[in-house]
């Protein structure tokens, strides 16, 4: 899933933030957390090639798919483990609406991120975020056949997992990515990515089952 989100969803994440007016780089700085040497190796990434500067529609649409495909991908995991059948306009809807959702997120996040300059002001204000996101993803994503209280803990454990990380990357991806960048180039700054995108699937798969666990439990428990 990790090469499937860098390979399909990065580009579109590249596309629509600057249609909005906003940096795709800095976005993913913010997620990650990045000091400014770090988020300069990362910025070298998204550095447009020449000839670069068009888009066509066939490669729009491609890079839509993709997009597409990466939330089809969670979307299809929240439906096994919330026993929802899939319903195919329903889900595609839903998948458009999640990705418009998202970039607003990633937009929101990053001007936070700089309005905020107390970290633990910013990280309990990123918190908050990051838990009406995922509360409203399951939501969607679930075409709103589970209700917000049973998604609450799903949602809540997802939001610690995504907190946790950034603090964890923050910590410690720079030094990694600057690190590699020296060593390797571009490539090892694709290492660190792929490695922080592996831990952003573990949380969401984790995040998931210990919420959908919790409220079971306590739906069993209220029974009795």
């Amino acid at each position: 899933m990790s090469a499937l989100a860098f390979l399909c969803f990065f580009p579109f994440l590249l596309l629509f933030t600057a249609a909005v007016g906003h940096d795709a780089a800095g976005v993913l700085a913010d997620w990650l957390g990045l000091d400014q040497q770090a988020a300069r190796a990362l910025a070298a990434l998204f550095e447009p090639g020449p000839g670069s500067g068009t888009l066509t529609l066939v490669s729009a649409l491609f890079l839509i798919a993709g997009a597409v495909a990466v939330a089809g991908t969670l979307q299809t995991w929240y439906q096994f483990l919330f026993e929802v059948p899939p319903r195919w306009w329903r889900d595609l809807a839903a998948r458009l609406a999640w990705l418009a959702g998202l970039v607003v997120y990633g937009a929101a996040q990053a001007g936070v991120g700089t309005a905020l300059a107390s970290l633990p002001l910013r990280g309990l204000t990123g918190f908050v975020m990051a838990l009406l996101f995922w509360w409203g993803t399951m939501r969607l994503l679930l075409a709103r056949t589970a209700t917000w209280r049973f998604l609450w803990p799903a949602a809540l454990a997802t939001s610690v997992g995504w907190t946790g990380l950034g603090l964890f990357s923050a910590r410690f991806f720079s030094a990694a990515i600057v690190a590699n960048e020296q060593k390797y180039g571009p490539v090892g700054v694709v290492m660190v990515i792929l490695s922080w995108l592996v831990a952003v699937g573990m949380i969401i798969h984790l995040g998931a089952v210990v919420g959908r666990g919790y409220a079971e439990h306590r739906a069993a428990r209220s029974q009795r």
